[in-house]
């Protein structure tokens, strides 16, 4: 019966009801978010024009901006739409907000992570599959998260993934913004190449070549960076 307690039910939920109270909030919020959004018939395609003029519509909006990036790990909101919005509302400029927005948000998504995590690997069996990825992964902290940015792998993913396996937030945060620096420069000049949103959204863009281009090659750029810092950890 005992082995079949631990099976089902994990340190992480068996033995802290705080984090059960504050998991249980989390969704909680969530759902309620969403279900706001379904009443309201905002789909995504006609959310984003909205977001677009209210971030336009104020000297506030570069702020405003950041402050949602960093609410979108609360809400699971994907940050590439974010970062391709960058470009759509305020063209190349945008890379600086996306910069601020993404790297803090990341330090949010890491903190979560980090607090439901605590308490998980201290007692586990590092003999495990698991577990052997874990320590890799915690003795070359800063190598990892610049690798697992620099190959695109989703954003909130790594962030969560991070702070639940406890690496140091220094190594993180500074792998997160070397790591993460070309793919945010590519996916927000890729957003400023095709015009505004509203374009986007009615389907009457009209694609910047140059723009474009840049795009892929730092996309390229970033994959071939991630090979030869994968070889060096070789």
């Amino acid at each position: 019966m005992a082995s079949t307690k631990r099976l089902f039910f994990p340190p992480l939920l068996s033995h802290s009801k705080a984090k059960l109270a504050a998991l249980f909030f989390w969704l909680s919020f969530i759902s309620v978010y969403y279900a706001v959004l379904r009443s309201n018939n905002l789909t995504l395609e006609a959310s984003l024009p909205r977001l677009a003029d209210w971030l336009t519509g104020t000297y506030w909006g570069p702020l405003l901006f950041i402050l949602f990036y960093n609410v979108g790990p609360l809400l699971f909101f994907p940050a590439i739409i974010l970062s391709l919005l960058a470009g759509f509302v305020f063209g190349p400029v945008g890379i600086l907000y996306t910069v601020l927005g993404s790297n803090s948000s990341a330090m949010v998504a890491y903190g979560i992570g980090r607090y439901f995590g605590s308490g998980v690997w201290e007692n586990s069996d590092r003999a495990g599959i698991i577990q052997r990825y874990a320590l890799r992964i915690q003795e070359n902290s800063f190598q990892a998260v610049l690798i697992m940015h620099l190959i695109f792998l989703p954003y909130e993913l790594v962030n969560y993934s991070c702070g639940f396996l406890q690496i140091g937030w220094k190594p993180f945060l500074a792998g997160t913004a070397l790591g993460s620096i070309v793919a945010t420069i590519s996916i927000v000049m890729l957003g400023a190449s095709f015009g505004s949103v509203e374009q986007v959204v009615v389907g009457e863009f009209h694609l910047n070549p140059a723009t474009l281009i840049s795009s892929a090659v730092l996309i390229a750029l970033s994959l071939a960076i991630s090979r030869i810092v994968k070889k060096r950890e070789s």
